[in-house]
C-alpha cells in the first residue's frame, strides 16, 4: 500500500475515533510515517478537502496543529448551498466526482443517482476543450444540486 494511502487511513481512523474531528501535529505524523512534513501536507490537501466532505483548519508555529473535521449533514439544504458556493465557475472531473461521492456517503443521493450524475460529468461526456469543459461541468453540477434542493 502506498504511503499516502497509509497516512490517509490513519487520519480517517483518528477522525472516526474522535467522533468526527482530529487534531494532528504535522511533524509528529511525519516522524510516525518516516516521511517529510510536505508528504503530510499533500495527503491532507488532496484527501481531506471540502469537496470530499472535510473542513481543515491549521495553525502554524511551535504549538501549531491541523484540525480536520468531517462535515456532517444535519441540514441538507444548508449543506448543498455550501457545496454550491464551493464549486465556483469551474470544476474538474475529479472534484465533481468527489462531491458526488460525498453526497452519496451522506445519504443525500442514491448510488444509482450518483453513478448517473458522474457519467454525465465525465470529460468524454462533455466533448469540448478543457477550460470550457470545466465551466460547463460546473454549470451542470450546480443545476443538478439546485434541483436536489
Amino acid at each position: 500500500m502506498k504511503l499516502s494511502n497509509l497516512i490517509e487511513e490513519f487520519i480517517k481512523e483518528m477522525i472516526e475515533a474522535e467522533n468526527g474531528m482530529a487534531e494532528l501535529q504535522r511533524n509528529e505524523l511525519a516522524v510516525r510515517f518516516n516521511c517529510v512534513p510536505s508528504q503530510i501536507n499533500y495527503v491532507i490537501s488532496t484527501r481531506f478537502s471540502p469537496e470530499r466532505g472535510y473542513i481543515v483548519e491549521s495553525r502554524r508555529g511551535g504549538g501549531g496543529y491541523i484540525k480536520i473535521t468531517r462535515a456532517t449533514c444535519t441540514d441538507e439544504e444548508n449543506y448543498l448551498k455550501k457545496v454550491l458556493s464551493y464549486i465556483g465557475d469551474y470544476i474538474s472531473q475529479t472534484d465533481a466526482s468527489a462531491i458526488i461521492q460525498n453526497l452519496y456517503d451522506l445519504d443525500i443521493i442514491s448510488e444509482r443517482e450518483g453513478k448517473i450524475i458522474i457519467a454525465a460529468l465525465r470529460d468524454n461526456a462533455i466533448a469540448i476543450n478543457p477550460p470550457q469543459r470545466d465551466f460547463v461541468r460546473a454549470k451542470i453540477l450546480k443545476n443538478i444540486l439546485v434541483n436536489i434542493l
